[in-house]
Parts: C-alpha cells; structure tokens; sequence
C-alpha cells in the first residue's frame, strides 16, 4: 500500500472541525487562522482523493468517506496525545525511573541517606535498585543494563565514567577470642589458614583480596559467602571467622575486633556510569543531586 505523506497536523485540524462542524470555530479552538484549516484539509483531501467534507451547506458536515476516516484516525490521535503528555511528564520529571546497581556494603551505609533525600525532592521519580558486587554492577553498566552504579572506582574501565563520593578503608572484623584480636594492625600474611567470611563472587574486594593472597602464597580458608552485611557481623560476633567490611558499615561495631592493615587501604566510592549512553531526564536529576549534595 502507498504510504501518505500526511501531517499530524492536518489530521487535527480535520478532526476538530468534523467536531465543531464549523471552520472559523476549529481555527479559534486550535489557535490558528481559518485559511490554514481550510488549506490542510484541502490538502488531505487531494492526498486521500476523497471529500471529507460537504461543504454545500452552512454547517461543514462529514462525508460517508469522513466518517469512515474520523473513525479510524480518532484512536490513533488520542494515543499519540496520551503518549506525548506522558512524555512531557518525564521532560518535567513529574514520572521517571532510574536503574542503579549497589554492593551491598555501599548499599547498607550510603545509598539509603541519598535516596531518602532524592526521593523528598522528586516524589515522582522511581527507583530501581540492583544489589550486586562491583565487578557485576561493572558488566551491567557496560551492558547499558543500568543507568548507574555506586561502586568502589579502582581499576575503572575507559568506558565509564566515574564522580568519587566518598573514600572509605578495607579493615578485618576479628572475632574477640582470636589470637588476631590482641594485634593492632594486620599483614596479609596474618590470615594464612584463618577462617574466612567473604562475600560472593562479583565483588570487588573479595577478587582483589583473593588476588593479593595468591601473590604473597597467603591461603585463607573460606567458610562461608554471604552479602548480607548483618549476617556477616553476626557470624563474627559466634567466632565462625573474619571478614574483610569497608569502615563505613564497621562504626560503632560491637562485639568484635575491628583492625586496620599495617599499610592502610583506602578506596574512593562513587558514581559510575557508561560513557556516551544516552542520560534521562530522571537519571541527570539523579546524578546532579549527588553531586550538588556532595558539594554542600
């Protein structure tokens, strides 16, 4: 079938006339003059071939063929006008939704103070939360799975880009009756044969740690994988084994030992997202915030 190069526009000025039955009437209601509506609908007719109108009387009444064409593009038009209101809504951030993806330290100790405070701002907004360890929130960004990750930023790929939110440092949890309790700092060589609780395979920190310790021919022995911050502390607390927790979900930790390493790891937390992806008007909402919050 021949496609028509047919305006949007005609088809609302043919539509709001069939309705008022009157040109002047349709040119005041849509905010134009009555020789433009007259020549659209002169035009859509030359394109269809058919009168849409009979204009043989006072009132401009449809034709059998307008009839048939009103019933048919009416639809169309209402879900191209819903469409565009719901577009409209996100361009005013009045809907949106923003897909983030969040280890579970960072989630436990800096995601939920920024997600309260966004969402007081934009109420409207949606957002989707993915837990997973930064190496796996790596691959979804990279995959354009997500709009953003709040993750640790070494070793960041070039095709991300990064804004630090924060520094934090690597300590061991120590259960109390360990021998490692009484140190004041930590070696990597310490953990030799200890018991260890790690967390499961996609975060950053367990494959760093893990690499660190086969370089040094330091071999730990894990017990058990978990990303459940309290549950980690808990097996801690029964002497089940240590833990390697960023200080930030470790402030005011209670019944066991928190140790730094005698060389101090630090590592910067931030916002990660794919490069030349294109950005919502609720994802840039999201990402300014962080930054102006920061900021201040």
């Amino acid at each position: 079938m021949k496609k028509l190069p047919m305006e949007l526009r005609q088809l609302e000025y043919f539509r709001m006339t069939a309705k008022l039955r009157n040109l002047t009437r349709a040119a005041a209601e849509l905010g134009v003059s009555q020789p433009n509506i007259t020549v659209a609908i002169q035009k859509l007719e030359a394109l269809l071939g058919l009168r849409l109108f009979d204009r043989s009387q006072k009132q401009v009444l449809l034709t059998a063929e307008g009839e048939i064409f009103l019933r048919r593009i009416e639809p169309a038009l209402d879900t191209l006008h819903d469409a565009l209101r719901e577009l409209d809504d996100y361009k005013n951030l009045a809907k949106g939704n923003i897909r983030i993806g969040i280890p579970p330290m960072i989630g436990a100790y800096l995601f939920p103070r920024i997600c309260s405070s966004f969402q007081k701002l934009y109420p409207n907004l949606s957002i989707y939360l993915y837990e997973e360890g930064s190496m796996a929130i790596r691959e979804n960004l990279e995959a354009g799975e997500l709009d953003f990750g709040i993750i640790i930023l070494s070793d960041i790929p070039s095709t991300l880009n990064t804004f630090p939110m924060c520094t934090s440092e690597l300590m061991t949890c120590v259960p109390t009756d360990s021998p490692l309790a009484a140190r004041s700092s930590l070696r990597l060589s310490d953990f030799d044969g200890e018991n260890l609780i790690v967390m499961k395979h996609g975060s950053f920190i367990r494959r760093m740690m893990a690499d660190r310790c086969a370089a040094e021919g330091v071999a730990p022995n894990v017990v058990l994988e978990s990303n459940q911050i309290e549950i980690i502390k808990h097996l801690i607390e029964n002497s089940i084994g240590l833990a390697w927790l960023l200080d930030c979900v470790t402030k005011d930790a209670e019944g066991f030992r928190v140790l730094s390493f005698e060389r101090p790891m630090h590592f910067d937390i931030g916002l990660a997202w794919k490069k030349e992806r294109y950005i919502s008007k609720a994802a840039d909402a999201f990402m300014d915030f962080c930054k102006k919050t920061l900021i201040e």
